[in-house]
């Protein structure tokens, strides 16, 4: 399901895949909630008061915040008595926690799915350049912490690199590294230490084995013919109709084949054209700015499923590195 923004902000630029407020200089947990509307929601249970119905001696409860935006209370989601709140400031001090063991610092945070997930990402104090005295194609690196108030999603830490020419998300999963883990919170603070010391090498040994994996593709050359078997297998041909009838699918299977071929010698990716990481670069590419949205907020959740917060799209990624991976001999 396509993510759902709410609320959004972002330092400098405009915001993270042109969404949300943007701040100008760096910012503390507690600035940067209250800049993207998370802070003091007061994440509670309400118990559900339902005498008519039979519930097998069982307590069920509301999950409910305060709205300081519209002064209401919001129900996220339904629970069982089992069921812990979990407040938004507990994964904005994990992230401060992270930030003081010298990670980096806050560059985004938000909301989505009507405040059910909050997220903030912290920029990692180092990138990976690719070529760097040829093409020098810069990644910075992020770490992603979410959470859900409705039981979807543990705590979890997601590290997410982006291609700086062209703002491709390469948050790949990646064989012998961890792109993502979940921990609980906990108020121990040896606990947390081990938390923090887990991201901290996660995410410098994520960012190893990505530029390994990046530097593999570069070197691993691939001829016209190669670079075409990879689109089919990324997209394969649709049957052809009988001579006369329409074929909407052949339509956009050659029109998706065109858009490709263009991108292969776009400045954002000439300079790796004849490589298997070009041709990566050419559906990633594609898959985060040339698809169409559709429904309502579609531009929005387009943009949310560039930044990262697709699982559908996340998968579509691996299966591009899979593909190319495969069909190169890499």
């Amino acid at each position: 399901m396509p993510a759902e923004i709410e609320s959004f902000a972002s330092l400098r630029e405009e915001a993270w895949h042109k969404l949300g407020t943007v701040f100008t200089k760096p910012v503390t947990a507690d600035e940067l909630m209250e800049l993207a509307n998370l802070n003091g929601w007061n994440v509670r249970c309400v118990e559900i008061d339902a005498p008519d119905f039979n519930m097998n001696g069982q307590k069920y409860y509301f999950v409910v915040r305060d709205n300081h935006q519209t002064g209401e209370v919001d129900v996220l989601s339904t629970a069982g008595q089992r069921y812990t709140p979990f407040q938004n400031e507990s994964l904005f001090y994990m992230g401060h926690d992270l930030q003081q063991a010298g990670l980096g610092r806050w560059e985004t945070a938000g909301s989505l799915k009507s405040g059910r997930v909050v997220f903030g990402s912290l920029s990692i104090d180092r990138e990976v350049v690719l070529d760097p005295t040829g093409a020098n194609d810069v990644i910075k690196n992020y770490l992603i912490l979410a959470a859900s108030h409705d039981g979807t999603l543990s705590v979890t830490a997601a590290n997410t690199p982006v291609r700086v020419v062209c703002a491709n998300t390469l948050n790949f999963a990646l064989a012998g590294a961890a792109q993502k883990f979940a921990f609980r919170h906990t108020e121990s603070a040896e606990s947390k230490a081990q938390y923090v010391a887990k991201a901290m090498r996660d995410a410098h040994g994520y960012i190893d084995k990505f530029e390994a994996v990046a530097n593999g593709l570069i070197n691993k050359k691939i001829s016209d013919k190669v670079f075409n078997d990879i689109l089919l297998a990324a997209y394969p041909k649709p049957a052809e109709k009988e001579e006369g009838k329409g074929n909407r699918a052949m339509t956009m299977w050659t029109k998706k084949f065109d858009t490709l071929n263009d991108l292969r010698t776009a400045p954002t990716n000439a300079m790796w054209d004849g490589t298997a990481w070009g041709a990566l670069q050419v559906l990633t590419e594609d898959l985060d700015w040339f698809r169409t949205g559709r429904g309502d907020n579609a531009e929005e959740n387009l943009n949310a499923a560039r930044a990262g917060f697709d699982p559908a799209v996340n998968a579509t990624r691996n299966k591009f590195l899979s593909i190319v991976t495969e069909v190169a001999g890499v």
